[in-house]
């Protein structure tokens, strides 16, 4: 059967080298698809014929991609396409060449963790609050596609001093930001924000202001007063209900890496 690319052409600021990669990877044997705008990719991965499946894309792209392949028990494929593409960072793989990370598809093999809210799949966090509240402005101006308006929602964020409203694990938090993130994230230059492992079966709690930041668990729960939260879930927009459970599945994902060099 062989390995299956998923490719997302509208991932980070679509870049032009698309055609580069769908004949680089049939090359080598590897069926691709391109996404369109109706497409579901998890819908396609789900019944995709192969052996691996891979998703070229950013990593708002990934979990939908890695969910059906652990639904599969089939090795999962990141092929860095995206603006920041923290995932592939922090799986040790070359952010600006997504053709080396073709290499992956009959690579070595590695067991990951990975995120659940309720049964939505994350790879490396969900935000809750500030920087949820931007991305689903983003998104929503995106749309509108309005540089002015997207200038305001900075503003109305920068300006914005109401707190969320929580509880964590039933202690009330009086805090503007939450991040659950999968596995330790570094809080010191000049690594800020990458993590040294995706294995270790914990997630962590960092809280604005808070004093459980840095708390780690493999569950944890947080409610609202307001009975939802904007969300950004990978960076993706998302409402959620609350109470809001999050929990982490220790070496659960099969990934597929490149093979050493030399």
């Amino acid at each position: 059967m062989g390995g299956f690319l998923i490719v997302n052409p509208r991932s980070g600021d679509g870049r032009t080298g698309t055609d580069e990669l769908l004949d680089e990877a049939r090359r080598r044997g590897i069926r691709t698809h391109v996404l369109e705008e109706s497409d579901d990719p998890a819908e396609v991965a789900r019944s995709a014929d192969a052996d691996a499946l891979g998703i070229a894309g950013g990593d708002g792209s990934l979990a939908a991609v890695a969910g059906a392949a652990l639904e599969r028990d089939l090795p999962f494929v990141c092929v860095p396409f995206g603006t920041r593409n923290h995932f592939a960072r922090d799986l040790g793989l070359d952010r600006n060449d997504p053709i080396a990370a073709l290499d992956a598809f009959g690579g070595t093999e590695r067991r990951i963790d990975v995120g659940r809210t309720g049964e939505r799949l994350f790879l490396n966090n969900v935000s809750l609050g500030l920087y949820a509240q931007l991305v689903h402005r983003r998104e929503h101006h995106r749309r509108r596609r309005k540089a002015l308006a997207r200038a305001r929602s900075w503003l109305i964020l920068l300006t914005h001093r109401e707190p969320l409203g929580i509880a964590i694990d039933g202690r009330p938090e009086d805090t503007r930001l939450v991040l659950v993130a999968n596995n330790c994230y570094e809080l010191d230059l000049p690594t800020l924000g990458a993590r040294n492992r995706l294995d270790e079966g914990l997630l962590y709690l960092y809280v604005l202001g808070g004093p459980t930041s840095g708390k780690s668990a493999r569950r944890f729960e947080i409610d609202a007063a307001a009975g939802r939260l904007e969300a950004a879930i990978d960076g993706e927009p998302e409402l959620l209900e609350t109470p809001i459970e999050f929990r982490i599945e220790q070496k659960a994902l099969r990934v597929l890496v490149p093979p050493p060099r030399g």
